[in-house]
């Protein structure tokens, strides 16, 4: 029986044979070995490093629908039309790529240390806060209580009305305190004098309507105020002193402050009890979070020292 030659391969030799030593060499000296061996070292070295390749799957970014409504719903209100096919991918191309720098900043901890981002967190916080007291619904007796317990925030500030005659120390210098006694003691003889006769020139008011305690001193001054609260009721008095000059003043009108009903200042009431139960929320939650950490203090023995 003959025997059976070895069948031959691609290149025409047979599957027997062996590559030459001197072509083995060659090939090692291929540059493109020398850059394949050295990516599967990088890899494998990688991969080590890593902790393998069940941990070295890569994050999901999902660009949801309702995101790429919101970026289209901004634009729109921005540009004042919706954006076109090219635009709305270059928002979520713009989405996906500030996604990956976040996630890696974060992994470097670039966060970390950082007067804006740690600020911005903690608003954050405080906005939760913020969500839960707003989606609270006060009772009518919860906010009357409210109203009765902080009653000077939403008290009706005094009215007043007033006639004046203005006496200015420019006009006047050191006669002006006698010239005033004289004035107000024809006033008070006839109040039916004409006031024009004895007042100076000024771009003030002579009769001032029904106005409240606290407008009246931001134009004339606390302290202005507080005397005229104080004056009888229809009879000329002063001399009253403020940033002006001089005024002898009579009260035409008063009506006194008053702790308004609830239906009068519900929003106001309603706005203030909410930011109290915010308030209230924000102490009760970071107390539960402070029993979670240790706080020590270092001591610095030489805070406030001269310099």
């Amino acid at each position: 029986m003959p025997a059976v030659e070895p069948a031959a391969g691609p290149s025409g030799r047979s599957s027997g044979e062996r590559v030459s030593p001197i072509l083995f060499k060659r090939v090692l000296r291929e540059p493109l070995i020398h850059f394949l061996l050295l990516a599967l070292l990088i890899f494998a070295g990688y991969g080590l490093l890593s902790g393998g390749d069940a941990d070295n799957k890569p994050d999901t970014i999902v660009v949801t629908e309702p995101k790429i409504e919101q970026m289209a719903t901004v634009f729109a209100k921005t540009w004042q039309r919706p954006p076109s096919a090219e635009e709305l991918k270059g928002l979520i191309d713009d989405y996906v790529k500030e996604e990956i720098l976040v996630r890696q900043a974060l992994q470097l901890g670039l966060d970390r240390d950082d007067t804006v981002v740690r600020r911005r967190l903690r608003q954050k916080m405080e906005f939760l806060n913020v969500a839960d007291a707003e989606a609270l619904a006060a009772t009518d007796a919860e906010l009357d209580a409210y109203l009765k317990a902080n009653a000077s925030v939403f008290e009706i500030d005094p009215m007043l009305a007033f006639q004046q005659v203005f006496l200015s120390p420019q006009r006047r210098g050191d006669t002006i305190a006698k010239d005033a006694t004289s004035v107000v003691e024809a006033l008070r003889i006839n109040p039916a004098t004409d006031r024009a006769l004895f007042g100076d020139p000024t771009l003030l008011p002579p009769d001032l309507s029904l106005s409240s305690k606290t407008s009246i001193g931001q134009t004339f001054g606390a302290e202005f105020a507080e005397e005229l609260d104080k004056a009888p009721l229809g009879r000329w008095t002063g001399p009253v002193d403020s940033g002006f000059g001089l005024h002898l003043i009579r009260v035409t009108q008063r009506m006194p402050g008053r702790v308004p009903a609830l239906d009068e200042v519900r929003d106001a009431v309603v706005r203030e009890w909410t930011n109290a139960k915010r308030a209230q929320l924000e102490d009760q939650r970071f107390a539960e979070l402070l029993k979670r950490y240790a706080v020590t203090i270092e001591r610095l023995d030489n805070l406030g020292a001269s310099q």
